[in-house]
């Protein structure tokens, strides 16, 4: 009887222990399930550098905000270049001696965005018709120009800015189409500006005559 007794109770706690072992080994297989390892497809995408793209289009305030409002933009940053002197401060620039232009340099997802929509958008953000200035800031500083990064950057631009030509959106364009030098970031304050100082960027932007001049230009497709 006391035998039995033991024997029962031997059984009770095998019987426990296969339950335990078996429920782990369910929860092992589901999690496994759930976080399969990633394709090289998926790793590639992961891994995929971003590209960047340069413009000049004049006061940099003003043109971060039309590229930071796309999908595939991973950042925009306000800086100098096309210039010889190095480290520009933003007095420098301004006074017109380095050879610099205010500049935006556009971080993006190449499968999210293409060079192409970035050109499009750039030509609807600037005037140009007009030589060393835009809008109602002048100097050499605030030249538009496209600095490409390779070739193929370059034949995007030159033929953008032929289409623009055979279509007579614009009588002229003297916008520089020329390589990316070195790009100096501005200082801190000038970055996301229109973020930070919200109604001195639009009474500077509406003062200047900015957004009419790009209606007069490009209609409903200007800032876009």
């Amino acid at each position: 009887m006391r035998l039995r007794r033991v024997f029962s109770l031997l059984l009770i706690v095998l019987g426990v222990v296969l339950i335990v072992l078996v429920a782990a080994g369910s929860a092992g297989t589901a999690s496994s399930r759930g976080k399969q390892p990633a394709t090289p497809a998926e790793a590639a995408g992961k891994s995929r550098p971003l590209a960047i793209a340069t413009f000049a289009g004049g006061c940099f305030w003003c043109m971060e905000h039309p590229f930071d409002e796309l999908e595939g933009v991973v950042s925009t940053t306000s800086g100098y270049t096309g210039g010889h002197q190095a480290d520009p401060s933003y007095q420098q620039v301004s006074a017109g001696g380095t050879g610099h232009a205010e500049s935006v340099e556009v971080r993006f997802d190449p499968s999210k965005i293409g060079y192409a929509r970035l050109l499009e958008v750039f030509w609807h953000n600037i005037d140009p018709t007009v030589v060393n200035r835009q809008f109602c800031d002048h100097g050499s500083q605030y030249r538009t120009a496209i600095f490409y990064h390779d070739e193929e950057q370059k034949k995007l631009a030159e033929a953008s800015r032929q289409a623009l030509l055979d279509a007579h959106a614009v009588k002229r364009i003297v916008t520089e189409i020329v390589p990316a030098g070195r790009f100096y970031p501005a200082e801190d304050y000038h970055q996301d500006f229109y973020k930070k100082n919200p109604i001195r960027y639009k009474t500077y932007r509406l003062g200047c005559g900015r957004d009419r001049r790009l209606r007069a230009l490009w209609g409903d497709a200007a800032g876009h």
